[in-house]
């Protein structure tokens, strides 16, 4: 372990108060960054992750996306305090919230359907940013089919081309994409704001069950797209999805478009990982051409 030596001169200059740091404590389940707590020797606490420094803009496009959700002030989320590079390592320095696993799924739900009331003029976001590793092209357009086709479906499917990920894969996601005006007869959704990433790991709660969200891919897009990707992994207790429908009721047409939405992180996780993904991103794609 190495915290880089600019971290602390970052986190007092961000702060207005002088930082020195006492203690390191390593957190589990950070599967791209390393995750630390770092505590100073006044008893202040922050949560800092620390990656290769060719990856510093993932950072960057983290920080612009908390204060996004931070600013619409549905849900909590942690707050940035520092960035930077140091040598061959970047890091980010966060607000460290103690959080749990249980809280108020009710309020969960609440919270992010009064988040995605937060909307803007046309769909996209100010930075591009990142799903994973993967970028996540955000480019301000003012249809969400095109949108939706070009940037998150054709963006992946062309990346899975690159890979080497051809064959059946392709010619499926080829008839689906021609297809997919048909998903949307009769609905336009607007730009809400969304985390982009919202599974089971990238949320907690505080001690007084509040609930915290983290890690986000965040743009402007379909209200659906959250929604159905707390039903891909699972990781969401049946209470949340009640009151969120109770706060702002879905679309009849949400089941139809569930599995579309989820197969953009089918897509990535067989750009990233290969394996099994491929065949289940291939077979996505069919069953929604096929429908």
């Amino acid at each position: 372990m190495f915290i880089p030596g600019t971290v602390a001169p970052a986190i007092s200059a961000a702060t207005g108060r002088p930082f020195e740091l006492h203690t390191v404590t390593p957190f589990s389940g950070g599967d791209i960054s390393q995750t630390y707590r770092l505590q100073g020797k006044d008893g202040s606490r922050y949560f800092i992750k620390l990656n290769a420094a060719r990856h510093h803009a993932m950072f960057e496009a983290e920080a612009a996306g908390l204060a996004e959700l931070a600013a619409a002030g549905a849900l909590r989320v942690p707050r940035p305090v520092a960035q930077g590079c140091d040598g061959d390592q970047s890091f980010l320095v966060l607000e460290y919230l103690d959080l749990a696993t249980h809280g108020d799924a009710r309020r969960l739900g609440e919270a992010l359907a009064a988040m995605h009331r937060h909307t803007a003029p046309r769909f996209g976001f100010s930075h591009d940013d990142f799903i994973g590793t993967t970028p996540q092209p955000n480019p301000w357009t003012g249809d969400w089919l095109t949108f939706w086709r070009e940037q998150r479906l054709g963006f992946q499917l062309r990346l899975a081309q690159e890979n080497g990920y051809g064959g059946e894969l392709q010619a499926a996601g080829r008839a689906l994409l021609a297809d997919l005006p048909r998903f949307f007869d009769g609905y336009a959704p607007v730009p809400s704001l969304l985390h982009g990433d919202l599974w089971g790991g990238n949320y907690g709660y505080l001690a007084d069950g509040a609930p915290v969200i983290f890690d986000p891919a965040v743009y402007y897009g379909d209200r659906e797209c959250d929604v159905a990707m707390t039903e891909l992994f699972g990781g969401f207790p049946p209470e949340f999805l009640a009151a969120y429908r109770a706060a702002w009721p879905l679309d009849a047409g949400y089941a139809r478009r569930r599995d579309l939405y989820n197969l953009y992180h089918l897509l990535n996780h067989a750009n990233l990982f290969g394996g099994r993904y491929i065949r289940q991103a291939t077979q996505c794609c069919q069953r929604l051409a096929a429908a």
